[in-house]
């Protein structure tokens, strides 16, 4: 039976819960994309008529070939790389997505990257059999994480996204632009993403279990940075703050 929350543990022991997208959200998510490939289908339709009839009154024949060709590559283009591109470059969201209020995600919580993009949306035709994602559905019905067969090859998971309100970080530290405290810059985009998400669902995670991944995430990046417990503050998710704004201001991160 599918579940509305997951709580998944990253490779680096952090619990962080999600609450899991369900085929209501997923469904208004592919209308609204499917939606917005109609009116350019229809419209690269439109172009392409129209240079039938300028073929039809020009001497250069040529001229539709070309326009045909390129409107054909178009639709390829459309149908296989829409979602694949989109979810690559929009961290995990089409427009469709955006609207509904959801977002596809690694199964250990991270962003996908293009791999994963690509990978779940080849699939996507199987799913779609024998009419209308029905095979996708059955798939989703049978398994606890609401997967369909793209999902299970990709590993990936979607999941409802956080309200901007919820989604903006609050910190209980500050920083002056200005500082330098921990040369942040040096870590990654994936690991600053990490902080950020522990960061961004603190409030929704037992204290214990909070308490406990802040230590995690506070000793890996310390590690990484050569800082020990001496040298950050008492309080790990207050470390974590510098760290996060630190990087902001000075790697101009977002």
């Amino acid at each position: 039976m599918a579940i509305d929350k997951l709580t998944i543990d990253t490779p680096e022991q952090v619990h962080l819960e999600f609450g899991l997208a369900n085929l209501g959200s997923r469904f208004m998510a592919i209308f609204a994309d499917t939606v917005i490939q109609f009116i350019v289908y229809l419209t690269l339709l439109i172009i392409d008529e129209t240079a039938l009839a300028g073929a039809l009154f020009s001497r250069l024949g040529y001229y539709r070939v070309w326009v045909s060709a390129l409107i054909i590559f178009a639709y390829f283009c459309l149908f296989w790389g829409y979602y694949a591109a989109f979810e690559a470059f929009w961290k995990g969201q089409t427009p469709g997505k955006r609207w509904a209020g959801i977002r596809v995600i690694k199964d250990t919580g991270r962003p996908i990257d293009a791999f994963e993009a690509i990978a779940r949306n080849f699939l996507r035709v199987v799913d779609f059999f024998p009419v209308f994602y029905g095979a996708g559905i059955v798939t989703m019905l049978l398994n606890s994480r609401n997967q369909r067969l793209g999902d299970l090859v990709a590993g990936t998971i979607v999941v409802h996204e956080r309200t901007q309100k919820e989604s903006d970080l609050f910190f209980n530290t500050s920083l002056k632009a200005e500082s330098v405290l921990y040369q942040a810059t040096r870590l990654s985009v994936q690991e600053i993403e990490l902080i950020e998400t522990f960061l961004a669902r603190r409030l929704d995670i037992p204290p214990e279990v909070r308490k406990q991944s802040a230590v995690r995430i506070a000793e890996m990046i310390g590690g990484k940075l050569g800082i020990g417990p001496e040298s950050r503050p008492p309080d790990n998710e207050n470390f974590l703050e510098l760290v996060v704004q630190e990087f902001r201001n000075h790697a101009q991160f977002r």
